[in-house]
């Protein structure tokens, strides 16, 4: 009875990481909507990688986790190419432009492309009802970006879905990495690997793009650097590690829906209908998805 109630206590512990983790990612746009209040889109990136590699950098060395072997590292690269950069750039460049609540839309497909380049990089063989959820979730979210754009896809689309691809290449190397070390080493270790890129990144960016320190652009700032680039992955790690992946990514699937409603709350943004029927879209075919994997 002991060991049960201690399984169920674990198991109700990783559920509420997992969610933790959830929430903070659905924040992230909001957050960086907020940061470009107070800082050009390259300096707001460069100084959130800074903080979360120093968070990041302080725990490593705290704890005294070993260097990863060097043939990790290549992976560890990829990782900070997709998270750590290439995502929160292109994704900053499109709210530029962009709605949040549009953004949460286009990058609702991030599961889906994740499990595409996952299946291309392990060599799986997804079955076929997963090629139809996944192609299906896929023309929604095109369509969507269409009808709103006027029959154009912009440059913030382009931005976006250049986001999924950078960011599904990191999720995927990331993916393969935590089976040999705990998944936070893995994100924090690229981190680090990222700052002799980010800190001249930040020095030439700070000096070309003005500062406005508002109250809305240091929160926002914060966010994106503890919250989603750090914290959040940590807990949301430690959920799937104690409820299971696929569990963790039944939940993952509110969180374009979290966005939305994050972004009338904390923008004031209008939805059109087609922003929540297509997220509800995109919801259904990747848990047909899941599913079929499973």
């Amino acid at each position: 009875m002991d060991g049960s109630g201690t399984e169920s206590g674990t198991r109700s512990l990783g559920t509420l990481q997992a969610a933790l983790g959830v929430v903070a990612f659905s924040l992230t746009f909001p957050a960086t909507a907020w940061g470009l209040e107070g800082f050009g889109p390259w300096s707001l990136i460069a100084v959130r990688s800074i903080l979360a590699a120093v968070i990041a950098g302080g725990c490593l060395l705290a704890l005294r986790v070993p260097v990863p072997e060097r043939r990790h590292w290549f992976g560890l690269a990829v990782v900070g190419a997709g998270v750590v950069l290439g995502f929160p750039l292109l994704t900053t460049l499109a709210l530029e432009t962009s709605t949040t609540a549009h953004a949460a839309v286009v990058v609702g497909l991030l599961p889906l492309t994740t499990a595409l380049l996952s299946a291309l990089r392990i060599g799986t063989r997804p079955s076929r009802t997963f090629w139809i959820a996944a192609l299906a979730g896929a023309a929604a979210v095109i369509a969507f970006t269409v009808q709103q754009s006027g029959g154009a896809l912009t440059t913030a689309d382009a931005y976006l879905f250049g986001a999924l691809l950078v960011c599904a290449a990191g999720y995927t190397e990331g993916g393969r990495l935590a089976r040999v070390m705990p998944g936070w080493q893995v994100i924090g270790w690229a981190l680090v690997l990222c700052v002799p890129a980010t800190v001249p990144m930040a020095a030439v960016a700070l000096s070309f793009e003005p500062v406005h320190l508002t109250a809305h652009g240091v929160a926002g700032l914060l966010w994106v650097a503890v919250g989603s680039q750090f914290l959040g992955l940590v807990v949301w790690y430690r959920g799937m590690a104690a409820i299971g992946i696929p569990k963790a990514s039944q939940l993952q699937l509110a969180q374009p829906l979290l966005t939305l409603v994050w972004s009338v709350l904390l923008l004031g943004e209008h939805l059109t209908v087609a922003a929540p029927l297509t997220a509800a879209a995109v919801l259904v075919c990747i848990a047909v998805t899941q599913r079929a994997r499973g």
